[in-house]
């Protein structure tokens, strides 16, 4: 991928030098503290079954419920990072904002941007305490993605998905969930949380994923038609990125069979369909998964 050719936002949160921390709950590192596998373990069912994946941490630890997590106040520092992971990041949350700028304002709308914060371990947002094992996240609170880049060793060493552009499509996916949020999709999901079952939900939170997953492929379109960003291989990364965290795809790993109805995310290969379909088409019509009767 050819990130350098894109623009490096400024709308980075750095935090990565906060002092942060789990408080009383599971330790990471010495004595009989939790290995990354194990974290694994951990964000596997948190995204399979709405866990709190702190809450499995400690009982895989064996001392049952973790206690509150204490995050100190962060240390912010504000703009482009001067660390290369830090400036890739700042270079592909530049792309989606050019990106994404022309769509709305074609569409007569104004772009608001994003914040993305960098942090290790644990930090407070607006939705709570965000930490590393949950992944990357987008908070609607407080309109920020947030992502512990310790994630990316997990995406390469444990779900083999490896490259920069596997990297790139997690942020661009977290920014199609702030884009949601943007058209009032966020508010209409919530809306219909009290009145429906757990598994209607999980099939509405399916298509909410899914759109994501297609706003995500329209950033790459979008950039690589004016950046030309896009080398040999790495749409090939997107898509088994996405394969690799497909419902089916983690919960064979996790349990070693597959519960349709638990699905909150899609199958590896409606994931790799969607995201194929916003970078062949990038046009947003094209990723209303909410109207489709063909996920």
């Amino acid at each position: 991928m050819k990130w350098e050719n894109n623009r490096e936002s400024d709308q980075i949160e750095d935090r990565r030098d906060s002092p942060g921390g789990f408080g009383g709950g599971p330790r990471l590192g010495g004595g009989r503290g939790i290995g990354l596998g194990t974290i694994v373990v951990a964000l596997v069912a948190g995204w399979i079954f709405g866990i709190n994946p702190l809450t499995i941490l400690g009982a895989l630890e064996g001392g049952g419920l973790p206690a509150p997590a204490s995050v100190e106040a962060p240390a912010v520092r504000t703009g482009t990072p001067g660390d290369d992971m830090g400036r890739f990041v700042a270079a592909v949350l530049g792309g989606t904002e050019d990106a994404w700028d022309g769509i709305f304002r074609a569409a007569g709308a104004q772009y608001q941007k994003p914040r993305l914060v960098l942090f290790r371990g644990a930090t407070p947002t607006a939705c709570g305490t965000g930490q590393a094992a949950m992944g990357p996240f987008y908070c609607p609170g407080d309109q920020k993605v947030y992502i512990d880049l310790s994630f990316y060793d997990t995406l390469r060493r444990q779900l083999g998905a490896p490259g920069d552009f596997a990297q790139a499509y997690v942020i661009a996916h977290e920014v199609g969930h702030h884009v949601q949020n943007l058209m009032g999709i966020t508010d209409q999901m919530e809306r219909q949380r009290a009145r429906l079952s757990q598994r209607e939900y999980n099939a509405l939170s399916v298509r909410l994923e899914l759109q994501a997953d297609c706003f995500a492929g329209i950033w790459a379109h979008h950039n690589h038609q004016s950046g030309n960003v896009i080398e040999p291989g790495d749409v090939e990364e997107a898509l088994n990125a996405a394969a690799a965290i497909g419902d089916d795809a983690l919960q064979r790993q996790s349990q070693g069979h597959v519960v349709p109805d638990s699905f909150t995310h899609g199958t590896s290969e409606q994931r790799q369909r969607w995201f194929r379909t916003g970078l062949d088409t990038g046009d947003v019509r094209a990723c209303d998964t909410f109207k489709t009767a063909r996920l």
